[in-house]
């Protein structure tokens, strides 16, 4: 009996008659004759650990074709379009001025407090957005999973670049805020992308965690926004780190994005605000773990979205 196990990727572009390269196999002649019972083919799946990474690359263009959409629906038949993308923030950093900077009269180390609450509103609202939308994102694609063969890990990865787009379109009021304030910032400012990335792969690994625990378990989505509102209040966004007690602050860094808003408040503010290394180690800990377990858990569950969708 003979048995050729052989992948899918092997057989593509093979004719018939011929053996996989590197199979060890011989041609077999016209004239060579086999039952059923001496000829076997076994054709498998590929493994997707063996291509995943680079399938995920040749699939890039899907990546960016799934950003534009998302970016060209969000602002469809809408009457003011992207300027949606500056009310937001702008008006949570009014809420905070009022409540925190008027009323409650919170220090601001030096900053002027509407430059203060929007340099931390500005990581706070990508992050947000970008967790949202990524642990939406499979379920809200389920024909697309269901129909074609992709890696679907580029689906989460495409929320990220729309949330990385608005984050742009509001740095314009953060510009306009220096200017008015005579505002100028220091060399820290080169440092912003750092933090930015940070931000990034922080709603990546928890966006996909969360966006696989969606699929599964539907209940996951009403619980987002549970997760978001009160981590808005609870994260440095209206409040200096240096507040928090000496005591708890160990614990207080483990959330990613202190370090991040704490990062981007420095780097604008040109050093002038508390940013203490220890919460950036801890910081890149927490987003190193996050990821990690992110990936492997998607991964793990990957090839049963398409069932359980």
């Amino acid at each position: 009996m003979l048995i050729i196990d052989v992948t899918l990727r092997d057989l593509r572009g093979l004719r018939w008659g011929e053996p996989p390269e590197g199979s060890g196999l011989k041609k077999a002649s016209c004239g060579t004759q086999m039952s059923n019972d001496d000829f076997s083919l076994i054709i498998e799946a590929d493994k997707p650990e063996r291509h995943y990474w680079a399938d995920v690359w040749r699939f890039r263009e899907l990546l960016y074709i799934l950003a534009w959409r998302d970016i060209a629906v969000r602002y469809k038949q809408t009457v003011i379009g992207v300027l949606w993308a500056l009310l937001r923030p702008l008006l949570t950093m009014a809420i905070f001025v009022v409540v925190f900077g008027k009323i409650a009269k919170l220090p601001s180390e030096g900053v002027p407090y509407p430059i203060f609450v929007f340099a931390a509103m500005l990581p706070w609202t990508f992050f947000s957005t970008a967790f949202s939308d990524a642990g939406n994102s499979l379920v809200g694609n389920a024909n697309l999973i269901s129909k074609i063969f992709f890696p679907r890990l580029i689906i989460p990865a495409s929320s990220i670049i729309v949330a990385g787009v608005d984050f742009l379109i509001s740095f314009v009021i953060l510009a306009a805020l220096m200017a008015w304030y005579g505002y100028v910032p220091g060399w820290q400012i080169l440092l912003l992308p750092a933090f930015l990335i940070l931000a990034m792969f922080a709603a990546f690994g928890s966006g996909l965690l969360v966006t696989a625990l969606n699929v599964r378990y539907r209940d996951i989505r009403h619980i987002i926004p549970f997760v978001v509102q009160p981590g808005l209040y609870v994260s440095p966004v209206g409040f200096s780190t240096t507040l928090v007690p000496e005591k708890y602050r160990l614990f207080y860094f483990l959330s990613p994005m202190v370090a991040v808003i704490d990062g981007f408040r420095w780097a604008i503010s040109g050093g002038r605000t508390a940013f203490d290394l220890t919460e950036l180690a801890i910081s890149l800990m927490s987003v190193s773990v996050l990821c990690v377990f992110g990936i492997l858990y998607f991964r793990k569950t990957e090839r049963t979205f398409a069932d359980v969708i």
